[in-house]
């Protein structure tokens, strides 16, 4: 056996889409990283060992974008069928690839030692190498899920559900529990052009009918992700989780049995493409912050100053039996609107280094049942990361973060905060747009998405241009713009079944959306001459920063092309 030993800024622990978020955030601000994970690829609930599609706020302009947007764009360019091992190596090149991270797969945090109300550092175990790998930092975050982290350093933490009288939550049960929401192994289908033979295990339950399964088919097999094959939540759902995993691996394939042997569901030209044998979860331990967010928070919308982060998932709250409650699978109550998450939920009341993200987040259970949702999740990490390289450029506490800076961070990095407007740059503040055709001035308005019946954009044509003219001379760094991803539904998301025409959702192949711009310049005029400094031809990300450091009267973006939309639509355009 041997013993590694890494010293670094911040260690992120657990890999799911939150910790990436969380380690990539934080790395592309300067800080030395660690991310910790006990999978062999990335994504958590996301990965291919597990295959649940990242959802989050799926109203009119209300999708998720930062690094989760950036991730989904890349994914829609290089993997056109969907492909899960793709997916993966994408996910795990966003990481193994960032500069400023050190990366640490197949292993399992087990120990951490304390110095006074401090983690000092993490221990885990690497079974692919057999080594204890021991990651020292000032700055640590829990993103693992269960929360591992909380009860190795004495953190606050919770698991069940209060007591509706706690909070005054109505969605809560009257006396306060032990019970969770449950775990699921999902299973994929794929269509073909012959019958296909299945031939169950014998160790697999019979189903002869739809009431033997409580009625929770709820489609056909080319509609269906089997969300609903989900047990535990009654049980502990973390110690209980490999007897749940045998349990669920029984349903699995008593419900493909079913479908394919005892049915009337059309399925013969189908064959079981797939099942995962690790559970997906949806709730253990949630860490205590500063902050408890709650029913009233999310239903209500109510505003917080420290807002890094939003929802509009519903309060979607499994039953604990899951598979074997016979009413309701799960009760729903949909959003109105998005609400906001504040800074002081991703951070621990009592553990001094340490912050969080991810379904373990400052909730409550019925809070939870809504932020639970993995796209939600990664805005919450790439918070936690943002916050986590301004608390190690200050050398200051969690605690001590200004939320006003790190909120201008994020929406710098393109992550929309309701209610909140990003400060444009210094240099643009005096600056004058001017353009070929239409009113350019929402471009420097700090609002960066349609948002009700503002459209904060600017149109063009292919051909067309905005201008930034200085007020003098200038020696500008960089360009930033935010051009169009087509901000409705979920986007380009990993698919959970495979008809053979196409004919259904996800509407195979994948593609950039048509709204972005895929081909544009940047010029710079400087003494009455201009020049072209970058051009580009195959854009397909949202957010596109590009450096410049030249000096400028004025610089211009000249859109070329969109992915087939007849006209671009830019949502900013700035230097700085």
């Amino acid at each position: 056996m041997r013993s590694l030993k890494n010293e670094v800024d911040f260690c992120v622990v657990g890999g799911g889409l939150s910790g990436m978020c969380a380690a990539i955030a934080a790395a592309r601000h300067g800080v030395k990283v660690a991310l910790v994970h006990d999978r062999p690829v990335l994504g958590g609930n996301a990965s291919s060992e597990i295959r649940m599609h990242a959802c989050g706020a799926a109203g009119e302009n209300t999708r998720e974008t930062g690094i989760i947007e950036e991730i989904r764009l890349e994914n829609a360019w290089r993997n056109p069928n969907l492909n899960y091992s793709i997916w993966d190596s994408i996910l795990y090149e966003k990481v193994r690839f960032e500069p400023n991270i050190l990366l640490i797969l197949n292993c399992s945090v087990n120990s951490l030692e304390m110095d006074g109300a401090r983690i000092k550092s993490v221990t885990g175990w690497q079974t692919t190498t057999e080594t204890w790998h021991t990651v020292s930092a000032p700055y640590f975050a829990d993103c693992t899920g269960d929360g591992i982290l909380a009860p190795l350093s004495g953190a606050e933490f919770r698991m069940g559900r209060e007591a509706q009288a706690e909070f005054d939550e109505s969605f809560a049960p009257k006396e306060a529990d032990c019970k969770t929401m449950g775990m699921s192994c999902l299973m994929q289908f794929r269509e073909t052009d012959r019958p296909q033979k299945f031939i169950p295990p014998s160790w697999a339950y019979i189903y002869n009918s739809p009431e033997d399964m409580n009625n929770r088919l709820y489609h056909n097999v080319r509609l269906e992700n089997f969300w609903w094959i989900e047990v535990g939540g009654d049980k502990h759902s973390i110690h209980d989780t490999e007897e749940m995993r045998d349990e669920l691996l029984k349903i699995v394939f008593g419900v493909a049995d079913y479908i394919k042997n005892r049915s009337d569901s059309g399925a013969e030209n189908w064959v079981l493409d797939w099942v995962g044998f690790l559970p997906g979860k949806r709730e253990s331990r949630r860490l205590i912050g500063d902050y408890i967010l709650k029913q009233q928070d999310i239903l209500e919308g109510r505003e917080f100053k420290d807002t890094v982060a939003y929802g509009a998932w519903p309060i979607d709250d499994h039953h604990p039996a899951g598979f074997y409650h016979k009413g309701s699978a799960n009760a729903v109550e949909y959003m109105p609107n998005l609400y906001q998450i504040p800074y002081r939920c991703l951070y621990s009341k009592n553990i001094e280094n340490l912050f969080f993200a991810g379904r373990n987040i400052s909730a409550s259970h019925v809070a939870l049942s809504s932020t639970r949702v993995m796209a939600t999740c990664a805005l919450l990490g790439q918070a936690t990361g943002t916050a986590a390289s301004i608390a190690a450029r200050d050398s200051i506490s969690p605690r001590d973060v200004c939320p006003e800076e790190l909120q201008q961070i994020l929406m710098d990095d393109d992550c929309y905060l309701p209610g909140k407007v990003r400060s444009i740059s210094r240099f643009c503040r005096g600056a004058k747009l001017s353009s070929s055709e239409g009113d350019p001035s929402a471009l420097l308005n700090g609002v960066d998405r349609p948002v009700g019946d503002a459209d904060n954009g600017w149109f063009c044509k292919p051909g067309g241009w905005a201008q930034i003219t200085l007020p003098q001379k200038s020696e500008v760094k960089e360009a930033r713009i935010i051009f169009d991803s087509n901000l409705v539904g979920n986007g380009i998301r990993m698919v959970a079944f495979y008809p053979l025409d196409n004919s259904l959702p996800p509407h195979l192949p994948a593609r950039v959306p048509p709204s972005l711009v895929k081909a544009f310049r940047i010029e710079v005029q400087d003494g009455g001459k201009w020049k072209t400094v970058l051009r580009e031809e195959n854009n397909y990300q949202r957010l596109v920063k590009i450096p410049l450091s030249c000096p400028a009267d004025s610089v211009r973006l000249v859109v070329e092309g969109t992915w087939g939309a007849p006209k671009a639509h830019v949502m900013a355009f700035e230097v700085g």
